[in-house]
């Protein structure tokens, strides 16, 4: 059995996470850390296989806790798992030594081929001394195939205010405006509306067009469920 820390700020998208991971076979969820802080202190009291880690939190992001778990030299393989899909945040993780990056929101089967080939990778290792060329070529090809990154970012969106308003629709349970995204995350309508737009073409958002009492059609939009 492979021991999974699960370090995510949102308790919601933390619980949805543990309920998928405890779904794969092999694997038991041991804690749950809402911070890089609280994660740092249970990857050393717990002593976990794998870390699964959100890159956005408050109080140590994912990738500041990334480089700290290596500088303590702690022995724990990481999944990392975000909304940002940037060459150079992918870079960074990966430079860090995270075995895979999945972006968000994403399916219950590309979590469980990530965990199914790092359980199979783990396997490989215990019972050889070495693995050839071809034996790692075909873990690898087998991890890309499932890969499913959202498309570049256009020019003027950034990565951390997409992550802001995938955070905000996650906590809705119904269909918002561009309107009441702007007024949750703290940009423009129409700065909010170019964000739900890309999530649409992305595929990751559901477009809602309602009508109000005078025939007016509202664009509304809600996140893809898991």
């Amino acid at each position: 059995m492979y021991r999974v820390l699960l370090i995510e700020d949102d308790p919601m998208v933390q619980e949805v996470n543990r309920q998928m991971i405890e779904q794969v076979n092999g694997f038991a969820v041991v804690g749950l850390a809402g911070n890089g802080e609280e994660g740092l202190r249970l990857i050393e009291e717990l002593h976990p296989d794998v870390a699964v880690i959100d890159i956005y939190m408050p109080q140590l992001d994912g990738l500041e806790t990334l480089k700290e778990i290596r500088a303590r030299g702690h022995e724990v393989d990481i999944l990392a798992i975000t909304a940002a899909s940037d060459i150079e945040t992918v870079r960074r993780v990966l430079q860090n030594g995270a075995f895979d990056y999945i972006v968000k929101p994403f399916k219950f089967e590309r979590l469980k081929q990530a965990l199914e080939n790092y359980r199979a990778f783990r396997q490989s290792l215990a019972e050889k001394q070495s693995l050839t060329q071809a034996e790692l070529d075909a873990l690898r090809q087998t991890a890309e195939r499932y890969v499913d990154p959202l498309p570049e970012l256009p020019k003027g969106l950034n990565e951390v205010t997409l992550e802001k308003v995938v955070t905000y629709l996650r906590q809705q349970c119904s269909p918002v405006s561009a309107e009441e995204v702007a007024e949750g995350v703290g940009i423009a309508r129409v700065t909010a509306r170019r964000y739900l737009e890309y999530l649409e073409k992305s595929g990751k958002v559901v477009l809602d067009v309602q009508y109000g009492s005078i025939g007016r059609p509202v664009n509304r939009y809600q996140l893809k469920r898991i």
